[in-house]
């Protein structure tokens, strides 16, 4: 066995020799002076434990301070009794302590004897006593809890065991403190029968053998008795103390001091009230200035003493930090976190901060809230979240879209002017500055604020700065909707459905198509603009037809045939479309050119004297209808609108192609020209 495990079997077998050897009145002297030395020590450690398993060794340690409590009890009883001496110590508490009147010394013990059974004892003996019923009735939540998280891949299997142990020592810990703490409340009894045989006996013990007169035994003994009581009571008050602390202390990052300093005394303006508080019952009660000016001083200093400190704290924190970042970003091992881009970013010019500040004014933020809502009512998609930037290198008055790092759109806006617009940009007499508005490519000028109202008058459709921007990002943002939806969102899309439409997602997904392959169909509808909101009636269509094709543009084209209510709404207007219509002879010339590969894709193989043909009669017919001052919608047979869609694109993305499939039977349509080659 080692030394230390030899030394405490030895004092375990010394403490209860002490009950049945008599002891020298020096070494009991010595015994109650480490007594009270190793009760005030377990009294500070209970103090400094961040949590209570750090002391977890408490509640034998209460045993065995309870037993050498009483041990020395039994030696100092044997003392006083046999030699009417307790000792040196003794002495001092019964003559220096309480005055050397027995009186004093009988109603301080019992003062004491009742703070430590009624109000710390019992406190504590009910406080384990409930931390050990609901720490049991916890556990299993906790083992659940840590089996969910190393499944999670959260934490490893390692990490599991040590949180199990954990979990199961706590059970331990207050359960043997349950037990523990009838020790100390048996202690308490202990010392008042104790003092009650002291004086008792040793009254009769010193007139009977020792022939002391009634005064003499009297005083004598019951001045020894008090003594002993209170060299016992005091460290065993030192003892419940800590069992208190022990069981009713919470984990936390500091000790009993700590926690004391930072959560009481946190708020310093409250000590500036106490301070007044007291100085004014100074004032105002018969208990005067001099004795509260001094309290209400202390408190007031200590209140602006924390606020400093306070403030100091904070500026070094916040310089900490700087420097911390500036590290991260020199250290080798962190540039690594430059690699990660957000999705969305907005750039803006320092001229521009002040529509990002809310303080100022500014609402951009709000205006982006409302854009990511109407696109998910418009297009049922999540816009990410778009972070704002000031860049120091941009003109003052620019701003700049970046999706994932890449420029792909910029503007620039003036706050103290307003973009003034009008179609037959009759600009005569008004003076600003001559723009293209970035939204449409529409001839634009911004006036200012003084010749707002002279615009008005002329006719010119006034926008605002801030919705200037906000439209410029609703369009862009539509234009590139469908590069927006990635893997992870599609996933998220399909997990929303599966909440209400559980049977349908397990039957499509992942039996008939992956998370990809459902990631371009919905790609291919963003990217004519059309709403994937009506999820349900998307993958009831995919997963009638995926069971014959998996080619992601021929679903496409039965998904859109499954949403003509929805497309023929968003071009009609009041019951009535006007079109481009596809002549014979375009289609003729699209469908002779359509290939099959090996693999059974069909793709769209023309010669370049047709495509060129053909492109420049799109052109023509378009150029057209927009002069005109209308919407270019051409619409075609089934079969061919996905490779007539390829070749409008050519010339303008956004010009919409339907086919008859796609329109309700009931909606009118106006053919306003034909197109053939």
């Amino acid at each position: 066995m080692k030394i230390k495990d030899l030394s405490v079997l030895v004092l375990v077998i010394l403490i209860v020799a002490m009950m049945i050897i008599p002891m020298p009145i020096l070494l009991l002297d010595f015994l109650l002076m480490v007594n009270i030395s190793l009760s005030l020590m377990i009294l500070l450690v209970a103090m400094n434990a961040k949590e209570p398993l750090e002391f977890s060794i408490f509640p034998t340690a209460i045993l065995l301070t309870t037993l050498f409590r009483l041990a020395l009890n039994v030696s100092t009883t044997r003392s006083i009794l046999s030699k009417a001496d307790g000792g040196h110590v003794i002495e001092t508490f019964g003559s220096f302590v309480i005055g050397g009147s027995p009186v004093v010394g009988f109603v301080v013990f019992l003062i004491l004897v009742v703070i430590q059974f009624i109000v710390i004892t019992k406190g504590s003996e009910r406080v384990a006593e409930v931390a050990a019923r609901f720490t049991l009735d916890a556990m299993p939540g906790k083992q659940m809890s840590i089996d969910a998280d190393m499944n999670a891949g959260l934490i490893s299997e390692q990490d599991a065991r040590t949180r199990r142990k954990k979990v199961e020592m706590e059970a331990d810990f207050y359960g043997a403190m349950d037990g523990a703490s009838k020790f100390v409340k048996g202690d308490a009894i202990a010392g008042i029968i104790i003092l009650l045989i002291n004086v008792i006996g040793g009254f009769i013990i010193g007139m009977v053998i020792h022939g002391m007169a009634f005064a003499e035994s009297a005083s004598t003994f019951t001045l020894l008795s008090v003594g002993d009581g209170l060299v016992s009571q005091i460290p065993a008050l030192l003892i419940s103390t800590a069992t208190g602390i022990t069981v009713t202390r919470a984990a936390s990052d500091g000790n009993l001091g700590s926690d004391i300093m930072n959560q009481i005394f946190q708020y310093p303006k409250l000590l500036y009230i106490v301070a007044g508080t007291i100085f004014m019952f100074g004032l105002l009660t018969p208990i005067g200035i001099l004795l509260t000016l001094p309290v209400s001083g202390v408190l007031a200093y200590s209140a602006y003493t924390m606020q400093r400190n306070r403030k100091k704290e904070d500026l070094d924190k916040e310089q900490a930090e700087i420097e911390a970042s500036d590290e991260d970003i020199s250290s080798p091992e962190k540039v690594i976190n430059l690699l990660q881009l957000d999705t969305l970013e907005l750039e803006i010019g320092y001229g521009l901060i002040p529509l990002a500040d809310q303080k100022q004014g500014g609402d951009i933020l709000d205006r982006i809230v409302m854009v990511r809502r109407q696109f998910a009512m418009e297009l049922g998609l999540v816009i990410p979240t778009i972070r704002i930037r000031d860049n120091l290198q941009l003109p003052p008055n620019e701003y700049v879209l970046k999706f994932r790092g890449n420029r792909i759109a910029s503007g620039e806006v003036y706050l103290d002017h307003f973009l003034a617009m009008n179609k037959e940009a009759n600009e005569e007499g008004m003076e600003g500055i001559p723009v293209i508005e970035p939204a449409f490519g529409l001839p634009a000028i911004w006036v200012s604020l003084e010749a707002k109202q002279k615009a008005e008058l002329l006719g010119y459709m006034i926008v605002d700065p801030p919705s200037v921007i906000a439209t410029h990002l609703t369009e862009v943002l539509k234009r590139y909707a469908y590069q927006l939806l990635r893997r992870e969102e599609t996933k998220e899309l399909i997990d929303n459905l599966k909440e209400t439409h559980p049977n349908l997602v397990d039957e499509l997904v992942p039996n008939l198509l992956s998370v990809g392959e459902i990631q371009k169909v919905l790609q291919n509808l963003l990217r004519e603009q059309v709403s994937i909101r009506d999820l349900a009636a998307i993958f009831e269509t995919l997963a009638d037809f995926a069971a014959y094709t998996k080619e992601p543009r021929v679903l496409t084209e039965y998904v859109r045939q499954s949403l003509t209510r929805q497309i023929t709404e968003q071009y009609a207007d009041e019951g009535v479309i006007h079109v481009l219509t596809a002549g014979a002879t375009l289609e003729k010339g699209i469908s002779d050119c359509i290939q099959q590969t090996e693999a059974g894709a069909h793709y769209l193989s023309m010669d370049p004297q047709t495509s060129r043909k053909i492109t420049q009669e799109l052109h023509e017919q378009i150029n057209r209808v927009v002069k005109a001052g209308s919407q270019p919608i051409f619409l075609t047979s089934p079969s061919i609108r996905m490779y007539l869609k390829q070749l409008v694109d050519k010339i303008i993305p956004t010009v919409p192609v339907l086919a008859y499939t796609e329109l309700e039977p009931d909606i009118e349509i106006q053919n306003i020209g034909v197109v053939n080659i």
